[in-house]
Parts: C-alpha cells; sequence; structure tokens
C-alpha cells in the first residue's frame, strides 16, 4: 500500500516521508503555475497535493502534536500564496476558503470507514462490535484495556484504529449514526462537524484543546461512551 511502520510501531518515519513528498509537489505547482488566483489555487492544491497527504489516513492518523503540525502545514503554507490570503492567520483562512483543516478531514474519513464496517461496504477484520440503543442509536463498543497495561501499550491502544475510530463514532447522534444510505450520511455528517469550531494545533496558536471532534464533544459535556 506504501505506507510504513517504524520498527518501535511509530507512524512518524511514514508522517514525515509524505509531508515530505507533499511539499515537493507544492513546489513544483508554485513554480510551474503563475497564476495565484483562489479557484486555480484551490483545484490545484485538492487534485494534486492534498490526495497526496491524505492517502490511507485512517490508518496512520497521528496523535503526537509535532506529526499534526508537520502534516497540517502541507495546507497552511500552500492557502498562505492564495491571493488575499497572506495576511489571514490559518484558522481564518479556513473559514475563507471553507477547508476543513486536515485533521478534522482525517477524522471525517475514519467516522466514514465506521459506518461502511458497519454497513458490510467493507470487511470487519477487526472484529469492531455495534450495539443499538433506543435513545443514542448504534454505537460502537470500545474494547477495553488491562489496568496493568504499560504505558507503551495504553499508546498503542489509544491511537489503533479501532479504538481512536469507535470513540469518533461514537459522538455521532442519533439521527447522523443511523443513517443507512452513503451519502445521507455524508451530508448529516458534514452538517455535525460544521458544528464544532476548526482550530488545528498549529504552532504559535492558542488552542482551547487539540482539536479532535472528541476533545469538542467531551468539551460540550457529552457522554463518556466516547472515550
Amino acid at each position: 500500500l506504501g505506507v510504513n511502520m517504524s520498527e518501535d510501531l511509530s507512524w512518524s518515519p511514514h508522517i514525515n516521508l509524505m509531508v515530505d513528498q507533499a511539499n515537493q509537489i507544492a513546489s513544483w505547482v508554485l513554480g510551474v503555475f503563475k497564476d495565484r488566483t483562489k479557484p486555480v489555487m484551490m483545484q490545484l492544491y485538492k487534485s494534486l497535493i492534498r490526495s497526496r497527504a491524505e492517502y490511507c489516513c485512517p490508518l496512520w492518523n497521528p496523535t503526537k502534536i509535532a506529526d499534526i503540525h508537520a502534516i497540517e502545514s502541507i495546507q497552511r503554507n500552500f492557502t498562505r500564496r492564495i491571493s488575499g490570503m497572506k495576511i489571514m492567520n490559518y484558522w481564518d483562512r479556513l473559514k475563507e476558503l471553507n477547508l476543513s483543516s486536515l485533521q478534522r478531514r482525517r477524522e471525517r474519513y475514519m467516522i466514514i470507514h465506521v459506518w461502511k464496517i458497519l454497513h458490510g461496504v467493507c470487511p470487519n477484520d477487526i472484529k469492531m462490535v455495534f450495539k443499538e440503543n433506543s435513545r443514542l442509536g448504534t454505537k460502537v463498543v470500545v474494547p477495553p484495556l488491562t489496568k496493568t497495561a504499560t504505558a507503551l501499550a495504553k499508546t498503542l491502544y489509544d491511537n489503533s484504529f479501532g479504538v481512536k475510530a469507535g470513540r469518533l463514532w461514537n459522538t455521532l447522534p442519533r439521527d447522523v449514526n443511523t443513517q443507512c444510505q452513503l451519502e445521507c450520511f455524508k451530508a448529516k455528517l458534514g452538517s455535525y462537524l460544521d458544528s464544532f469550531p476548526d482550530t488545528p494545533p498549529t504552532p504559535g496558536y492558542t488552542a482551547s484543546n487539540q482539536n479532535s471532534l472528541i476533545d469538542w464533544f467531551s468539551q460540550r459535556g457529552g457522554p463518556q461512551m466516547a472515550r
């Protein structure tokens, strides 16, 4: 698949390589195309650069702030080159360009993949378990971790797709998680995600949390099943 994990089970080497490749493409785009208008730059970014930064991202979605910074810098640096955007800070540029942070988009992809597992579109290789709740809709049963687990085991557990994606899914309200058609689900999910601020970790910026949907959900007083 072109996705590599290090011997210590870290995705950082893969992320660093991916960031370098995306930045090389961005440099090539900026060197070849001189038009800096919003329509042209956005088309080039979405088709040539962002796609490279999101390949298989539900698998390697990072939790290390340094990795999140590195990935987000791809979009932050490129959008600064769009006409009229340089004077804006990154969070304001996201709103002006109607873009989601790369962090938010990765979490969206993870949630959509859970929907596909639930509805048999993708194989349930990780044996994800779902349960129905009359009030909350469909929820993921997040597998427990033993109390004697080491710090490394806990980190790997928290970062695993089955746990992280399950917790993300469990933030969804009933009117979203019970949608049976993919396009309807994506539309409802988009509206739900738009109800939360999108302030990705950015060097020099002060945020109220790390911008994960789980953080915002908990900050609103959501139930602990998101954890």
